[in-house]
């Protein structure tokens, strides 16, 4: 009898000992190869910020980055600089120029336009392009939009190796009237997407550059897309406020909203607000009062 009431009062004592159920929240943070998915990307639906939802996936421990534009590899993610590097397999380089019109370009979908972008220091060099396509509209009594970005552009490209394996001509360098240019490099502010079929190019590349200084020619240069994310500050504010009451940032069911996953409940603001705490209680008052059940059973038991 003593041992049963002692074991009753153990237990009512540790339902305050007990971290809330908020406290022990699973965490969204994964990993897809050796790179790593935390905040504001996020792999499982409901994971991460809502503007990044549907964005990332992980295929044979292969990370995808997939816009209206087509699916890129994600070589990384620095979190550091909220940035990431991809790889495009159609992308011309220093030593293979792809004809044909097959690269994805770079395009996203207008409401992802506020979330990322390429980076400034990030060229787009346009190969092979059409007279009537729309980068050459409107000249040539206004200068072509062709020039270099962080001192890279065609000029320079145009001395890597594959451009004589090719056998693609240099022609029309400078004025519309000779032809226009085989490579055409612009910053993605320009016009803000590329496509390629739109643009009736056949090909493209697209070069960065992260160092301060210029580099020794385009064999230097880094080929890729790197892109710039971000969120708005007070959604920044919303997720610290989040992790630091040991919650994991989310979205709600209707891709929008903003959540604080609180492990069985869901809060608009922290773990430690009212609405999230309110339904973890509860629960541990259901545990709490089915072993009493139990116990109670057992004395009544003994007794008879």
């Amino acid at each position: 009898m003593q041992t049963l009431l002692t074991a009753l009062f153990l237990l009512i004592f540790s339902t305050y000992l007990i971290p809330p159920i908020s406290a022990l929240a699973n965490s969204c943070r994964s990993y897809c190869g050796n790179i790593t998915i935390d905040y504001p990307f996020g792999l499982p639906y409901g994971c991460g910020h809502p503007g990044f939802r549907d964005l990332l996936f992980c295929m044979n421990d292969i990370l995808m980055f997939h816009v209206s534009s087509g699916s890129y590899r994600v070589m990384e993610i620095d979190y550091a600089y909220q940035s990431l590097t991809l790889h495009e397999p159609h992308m011309s380089t220093c030593d293979t120029i792809v004809l044909g019109g097959t690269g994805n370009g770079f395009a996203v979908e207008p409401w992802r336009e506020a979330y990322m972008n390429p980076i400034a220091d990030n060229v787009f060099m346009l190969i092979g392009c059409s007279a009537e396509s729309p980068l050459f509209q409107g000249f040539p009594e206004k200068h072509l939009p062709c020039r270099n970005v962080s001192g890279m552009g065609c000029e320079e490209y145009y001395g890597c190796p594959a451009w004589e394996r090719s056998g693609h001509k240099r022609f029309g360098s400078t004025h519309f009237g000779s032809g226009p240019p085989a490579c055409c490099g612009i910053p993605f502010e320009a016009i803000k997407a590329i496509n390629l079929t739109r643009l009736q190019c056949e090909g493209y590349s697209s070069a960065y550059n992260l160092a301060p200084l210029r580099l020794d020619g385009p064999g230097g240069w880094s080929y890729g897309i790197r892109v710039k994310y971000s969120v708005q500050e007070n959604d920044d504010a919303f997720c610290g406020s989040c992790s630091a009451t040991g919650g994991t940032c989310g979205y709600g069911s209707d891709g929008i909203r903003q959540v604080c996953m609180c492990g069985n409940s869901n809060s608009t603001s922290n773990c430690d607000s009212g609405n999230a705490s309110a339904l973890t209680r509860p629960l541990m008052s259901k545990m709490v009062g089915g072993l009493l059940t139990y116990i109670l059973v057992g004395l009544t038991s003994k007794q008879i």
